[in-house]
């Protein structure tokens, strides 16, 4: 196999410090949730666009009419899932949500099992039920604290389970698809949902102050287009199992980040439920060949 030219841990973790960067972000726009879903969008779109019109344009002759319907969903559950969690940081901390979003390996199991009738082992029964019990923990810490914290996390769960029906709808697709054609299209489609929505809501695209648009600009540059993207580049010579367990700090980062930026303090409630949650995904995505693996360069 040929040799990366750096270490790929090393964009693996600038990425996860890209992503984590997102919810940060959002909490600093004051714009409304759809409206902020909506530029983030549509700046990933514009920015996407020269490099699909000069090199990937053609691929788009290889989408069936079902290609068509599955990433048109995609593209839909993708928007609403930006509107849900984006909304989630008005009334609950960035720990919470972004730990609450961290849930989706445990929704795809579900999905894939109901629709896709795949098999489900003791493991995964047992790492969903772990995961599950560690977003109670966070769930009952926040409706202590109140009821508007406890309303963000159920719809940062709302969220979550989005994001896991745009990756069911969109998986069959990016088989066939360059992954710039494939995205471009989802979220070209998403851009559109996102405006009706907006129109539909009145919500205003405009005017914003400065640094709203500073925001809307650096979320589809930075946890959009260079996170992903590093992520992607990295799956070349590491395990995709890899990359779900790194994903697994980005609310470590986040929390980080929001607590120097925001001030935002952890409870005992959020650490513990946090570290439950995270040892049950972990458990999910991990199995001995990775851990025999995960410090090499070998891609499963």
């Amino acid at each position: 196999m040929e040799k990366p030219s750096i270490n790929p841990y090393i964009p693996i973790m600038i990425g996860v410090v890209s992503v984590a960067l997102s919810a940060v972000f959002v909490k600093l726009a004051t714009a409304d949730a759809g409206v902020i879903a909506f530029y983030r969008m549509f700046f990933s779109v514009l920015l996407l666009l020269p490099v699909f019109l000069y090199k990937y344009r053609w691929e788009i002759k290889l989408l069936s009419k079902r290609d068509w319907i599955n990433t048109t969903f995609a593209g839909v559950f993708l928007a609403f899932h930006f509107i849900f969690w984006f909304e989630s940081l008005n009334y609950t901390s960035v720990a919470s949500s972004t730990v609450l979003v961290t849930l989706q390996p445990i929704f795809a199991f579900a999905g894939t099992y109901f629709f896709f009738k795949e098999k489900v082992g003791l493991k995964t029964i047992l790492s969903a039920a772990i995961a599950i019990v560690g977003s109670f923990i966070i769930s009952w810490g926040d409706f202590k604290v109140s009821g508007t914290a406890l309303f963000g996390d159920m719809l940062a769960l709302i969220g979550c389970a989005l994001i896991t029906a745009y990756l069911l709808f969109g998986q069959v697709v990016r088989r066939h698809l360059s992954l710039i054609t494939y995205t471009f299209i989802v979220y070209s489609i998403s851009t559109v949902t996102l405006f009706f929505y907006v129109i539909i809501r009145g919500e205003s695209f405009g005017p914003h102050p400065s640094m709203d648009w500073f925001w809307f600009v650096l979320l589809a540059l930075i946890p959009n287009l260079l996170g992903h993207s590093l992520f992607n580049w990295s799956l070349k010579w590491v395990s995709t199992n890899v990359i779900s367990i790194a994903i697994l700090f980005e609310p470590v980062g986040a929390s980080i980040l929001a607590y120097y930026i925001f001030h935002e303090t952890l409870s005992m409630t959020q650490i513990t439920g946090g570290l439950i949650v995270i040892m049950g995904i972990l458990l999910f995505v991990i199995d001995g060949k990775t851990v025999r693996r995960i410090f090499f360069l070998k891609k499963t």
